[in-house]
């Protein structure tokens, strides 16, 4: 995962470039975390690309801004494509490929393709600006579910900047938005501003899937996106919470242990030994779950456990690194971040995790009160627009925080296009035999995980690092936020006022980091009850009132609610 920087539709006549060059090298240096192992800058007088790269493939090679030799076009971009072998057969011209690089496949489907066309052809996680020199235009697009998150922002000569992360805008832009999760932009069609290029028909309002449910294509389907996600030249690692989204990930990657993604199988794996990884209190619900997911696929098995002291003193560098005051992402977070950084001292770079399953499966606790099929189906359309701003944002920035890079499967646009146009009303937990989510998804890979992890109920990850983390951050807050304090969070914090000391904490914090008014902008707010978008606050009249995002708010569901 790379951290990428660019400056673009700079006037020569109102801004300096060399002074811009060295400004862009110093942004830059803020996003190096996600990117240490190289740097690379190209600037002209109309446009600035500045790269830090992360080696995942090609380590060798590969350092960017890519270079599309014949026609000077240039590439900064951080991410890894998939199907880069097929994109690569299917060009109908001859190009100069430089490197064995994931990536540069993108020059040359842009020199032949429209971008929605080639973008759409694209299986993976990406962020990128593509320049053009001989004319100034440019290119700017993200993954389609934002996995991989990119920003915006303007200064006072309006130059245009595009960053990886809040943080290298921050001192330099008026005004910072991000970049819809979908789209892409084109310098020579601004008046046409962002365009949806990811438009699948199960998205679409009033849409209401009714293919029947297949086992076998199910599972198919989402070993192939493990299989197509070990690319790696690299250690990788697993991440195993001990529920059943990540340890069906781990489950699956473990087949396919043995041989090299990157040579068709054909040869033996660098890296075959399997690693995981898990973290929590110590005798967290989650880590005896993830020692046996270990044990049963043969991983070399780590436990990390952590203090809640360790977990409140890295607060400030948790709001720091994931850009953001959201109360359930601050929450699990801060175990992933320490998890992190124990990952990237054993020498992974990447590691695979199971963010998604609920979103498409109807994970959450609150599923179970589903009045229909089509609710739940526009709750998981509702729940997949917006998880670049929590769960996407949660497993990237937290992996990046130590340069590693956060992979996840259930995401793959191939599967999402078999799970999100099954029949929604098979996914509603009530309407199945063991009375329990997902049950789609654990009925596909009966046998492959034992069946205490398999039919275990879902247990969110900030409750199952260890009920008392959740309890303790309350109780911290409590200690550092007074009554009058709370009084008076309206006119402290005018836009998106929080509305408990918890929230009141991580606001205090966010803002220390990030003072500009339009960084708040980037954050999302709504009230939630167990991870719910505000719309479903509806489904139960148990909701009313009481907006918490722990899955142990959903009364008479959780086996142990409060």
């Amino acid at each position: 995962m790379c951290g990428i920087l660019a400056i673009l539709d700079i006037d020569p006549t109102r801004s300096n470039s060399g002074e811009l060059r060295r400004q862009a090298l110093s942004m830059a240096r803020k996003l190096r975390h996600r990117g240490p192992d190289w740097s690379g800058i190209y600037s002209d007088d109309h446009a600035i690309l500045a790269h830090e790269r992360l080696s995942i493939v090609d380590v060798e090679h590969g350092a960017q801004p890519l270079v599309d030799t014949l026609t000077g076009n240039l590439l900064t971009v951080n991410g890894e494509i998939y199907n880069h072998k097929d994109l690569q057969r299917g060009l109908r011209e001859r190009h100069d490929f430089q490197t064995k690089s994931d990536c540069e496949v993108i020059l040359y489907l842009y020199d032949e393709e429209s971008p929605k066309k080639f973008l759409n052809a694209m299986n993976g996680i990406f962020a990128f600006v593509l320049y053009d020199p001989r004319n100034g235009s440019y290119l700017i697009a993200r993954d389609p579910i934002g996995v991989v998150p990119l920003y915006l922002g303007w200064d006072r000569q309006e130059n245009l900047y595009v960053a990886s992360e809040l943080k290298a805008l921050t001192g330099h832009c008026e005004r910072i938005q991000e970049f819809p999760a979908g789209c892409f932009y084109q310098g020579h069609e601004k008046e046409k501003g962002f365009q949806r290029y990811y438009e699948p028909k199960w998205a679409e309002p009033g849409f209401v899937p009714s293919r029947p449910y297949d086992a076998l294509a199910l599972r198919k389907a989402l070993t192939d996106a493990v299989h197509r996600q070990l690319m790696c030249d690299v250690p990788y690692g697993l991440l195993i919470s001990g529920g059943v989204d990540s340890s069906i990930i781990a489950a699956i990657a473990a087949r396919y242990r043995e041989n090299r993604v990157e040579e068709d199988d054909r040869g033996p794996a660098w890296w075959p030994r399997i690693h995981s990884f898990a973290v929590g209190l110590k005798d967290a619900p989650d880590l005896a779950p993830a020692r046996k997911v270990a044990e049963h696929i043969g991983a070399i098995h780590h436990e990390i456990h952590f203090t809640i002291q360790e977990g409140i003193d890295a607060l400030s560098d948790v709001v720091y690194h994931l850009e953001t005051f959201d109360i359930t992402t601050i929450r699990a977070s801060t175990p992933m971040f320490l998890m992190m950084r124990k990952i990237r001292a054993m020498g992974i770079k990447m590691v695979l995790s199971g963010e998604g399953a609920d979103e498409i499966f109807g994970g959450y606790l609150y599923f179970h009160k589903a009045p229909s099929g089509p609710a739940l189906h526009e709750e998981t359309v509702n729940k997949l627009s917006k998880l670049h701003l929590y769960d996407c944002l949660r497993a990237n920035k937290s992996a990046a925080a130590w340069s590693v890079e956060a992979r996840v499967p259930f995401l793959d646009r191939e599967f999402l296009d078999v799970a999100m146009n099954l029949d929604p009303s098979l996914k509603i937990p009530r309407n199945t035999p063991r009375n329990i989510e997902k049950h789609l998804l654990r009925e596909a890979f009966d046998g492959w995980l034992p069946d205490e992890v398999l039919w275990r109920q879902k247990e969110q990850f900030s409750d199952g690092v260890g009920y008392g983390w959740i309890n303790a951050l309350k109780a911290h807050a409590e200690a550092e936020i007074t009554d009058g304090m709370m009084r008076g969070a309206g006119e402290r914090f005018p836009v998106k006022t929080p509305l408990t000391k918890e929230a009141y904490l991580y606001r205090q914090l966010f803002e220390s980091h990030f003072p500009m008014a339009t960084a708040v902008n980037c954050v999302p707010f709504e009230a939630s009850v167990a991870c719910s978008t505000a719309a479903a606050l509806a489904w139960d009249p148990s909701f009313k009132d009481r907006a918490d995002p722990s899955g142990r708010a959903v009364a008479g569901v959780h086996d142990k609610a409060y």
